[in-house]
């Protein structure tokens, strides 16, 4: 069929070919595409001639028109932009205090720079966005001043970050038990001990392990990224916020080159030890505490470092000709270092001979130990950490950790008074600052400890809990006010089975002997009430 059509259009248009030469002859087609070619020439020329008059009256009429020239808002434009732009004025105010603005200031001033400016200079000379982030960052910063000032920081620094840090230290030293009793097994030590610690802390804080974000470093930047988001909505305003691109330029920077780094600073082990040098280098060491690092110590390399830097010292001071009064100093010196080396001999040989895990299989060789009375217990360093371990152990270090507060409430509640006297004697008044503060101190141990909301609470008697709420609430706080309750933690501690009486019965009670040196001479019994 389509071969067939093709044939008759082919046909039909060959007729009309043929007629058309016989009717018109052979030079019809040059004439017809000549008169076609003059029409189109003749329609152009027309055109042109009638749009040429057109526009030149239009022309005419805008030149007589009470209309500006176009050509004067050009060149004003672009000499207003040539202008160099107006000094911008900053509040420069964000925490109300001068000695603290300042720097504040300065390190907002270096982040820009080291941050922004490098790359925003080679984009564009307009100082617009980076006043926007400058206000964003002073508003963050106002912000995060004034919820500050709303938060009570006392109970946080003085409670929660002391038990956390003393939670951590506990978690690693039952790691480091763990990885001791398990001898040579390991091949790698270092890794096997990450592992061990978040174990051990799985079974502390019960449904609470950070091993992913210690140990992965994706995942450490992912949390700082979440941690900022959510800092980023408290303090940004909704506006910038709801900038997403804004948003995550900053959590970048804040995340990946602020905290980040700021983390793996202080987690440096070599930048730890330098500031610790740097804090105790204008101090004198407490010769008790030092001696009980060293009785502590599991570290047989951190021993024979303290052995060998004594033993330098004690051949410096040998080597010194002196006479008269300075003789008898440098001999108590050398005495010292002597005592310091016998101790450091003596711990060494009982980590190398294996004593520190068999105490008590000794101490079963000397029949009754030495009983060592409550009291005593809690005024030794030494004797403290065992008996905090073992409270630690049995549920009950909210008891401890609620006589230690007290004792530190009530020597700072003393100072404050002393000082309040004082001051009343030179004619200076600041009797309600200092009452608020020590009100303010009691609150937070009543809130920490003996409250309904208080995790873990201290189980006391009802009244005394409601007589000492009523005194805080309408008499002025005294150092004593805590007495009653503490002498009824103390009895509890001493008296309950759970606790002091158990604890004399515990591998700890014994290792504390080993650490006091009481377990081979026992010349020191007391009374189990704590009458020594």
């Amino acid at each position: 069929s389509f071969l067939q059509t093709s044939l008759s259009i082919w046909g039909w248009g060959s007729l009309g070919l043929v007629l058309f030469l016989v009717t018109f002859g052979p030079f019809a087609i040059f004439y017809f595409a000549f008169y076609i070619l003059c029409f189109l020439g003749g329609g152009l020329v027309v055109t042109f001639l009638f749009g040429k008059s057109n526009s030149e009256k239009y022309l005419e009429q805008c030149e007589h028109s009470f209309l500006p020239c176009t050509s004067v808002g050009i060149p004003k434009c672009i000499e207003e932009m040539k202008h160099e732009a107006r000094p911008i004025k900053i509040d420069r105010r964000l925490t109300g205090a001068n000695i603290i603005d300042e720097p504040l200031q300065q390190v907002i001033q270096f982040s820009l720079r080291d941050y922004v400016q490098y790359w925003y200079y080679t984009l564009s000379d307009d100082e617009s966005f980076l006043l926007e982030i400058r206000q964003a960052l002073q508003y963050a910063l106002v912000q995060f001043s004034a919820r500050s000032k709303e938060t009570d920081w006392q109970p946080y620094f003085t409670t929660r970050l002391v038990d956390d840090f003393g939670t951590h230290l506990r978690v690693f030293r039952k790691a480091q038990q763990r990885i001791a009793e398990k001898g040579d097994q390991m091949k790698d030590q270092a890794e096997e001990l990450v592992d061990t610690f978040f174990e051990v802390e799985v079974e502390m804080e019960k449904e609470v392990c950070r091993d992913l974000v210690c140990t992965s470093p994706k995942d450490e930047e992912g949390f700082l990224r979440d941690l900022c988001e959510v800092l980023l909505y408290i303090l940004l305003p909704p506006g910038d916020f709801q900038n997403k691109i804004m948003r995550y330029f900053v959590r970048e920077i804040l995340s990946r080159g602020i905290l980040l780094p700021l983390i793996n600073q202080l987690s440096d082990p070599d930048y730890i030890n330098q500031y610790v040098i740097w804090m105790i280098r204008d101090s004198n060491c407490n010769y008790e505490a030092f001696m009980n690092i060293i009785k502590l110590s599991d570290n047989i390399g951190e021993l024979e470092a303290v052995k060998d830097k004594a033993s330098e010292e004690l051949q410096y001071l040998r080597s010194l000709d002196t006479a008269g009064d300075d003789i008898n100093t440098i001999k108590n010196q050398i005495n010292s270092l002597l005592y310091v080396i016998k101790v450091c001999d003596s711990r060494i040989q009982r980590l190398q001979s294996g004593k520190e895990i068999d105490t008590v299989k000794l101490a079963a060789n000397f029949g009754k130990l030495c009983t060592v009375p409550l009291d005593h217990i809690l005024v030794d360093n030494v004797a403290l950490q065992f008996f905090m371990d073992y409270m630690q152990q049995t549920g009950g270090q909210a008891h401890l950790f609620f006589w230690m507060t007290v004792e530190g409430y009530r020597v700072t509640a003393q100072q404050q008074l002393e000082v309040l006297q004082s001051q009343q004697k030179d004619g200076k008044h600041q009797t309600n600052q200092t009452k608020g503060l020590l009100r303010a101190a009691a609150f937070g141990v009543y809130e920490q400890y003996l409250s309904e909301k208080a995790s873990p609470r201290v189980n006391i008697d009802d009244n005394l809990v409601a007589k000492l709420a009523e005194t805080l609430n309408h008499e002025d706080p005294t150092p004593e006010i805590f007495d009653d309750i503490q002498r009824k933690v103390y009895e509890l501690m001493l008296r309950d089975e759970r606790f002091y009486p158990s604890f004399k019965q515990n591998v700890l009670y014994v290792r504390m002997l080993a650490e006091l040196d009481m377990l081979k001479d026992p010349s020191f019994r007391g009374s189990d009430d704590g009458e020594g």
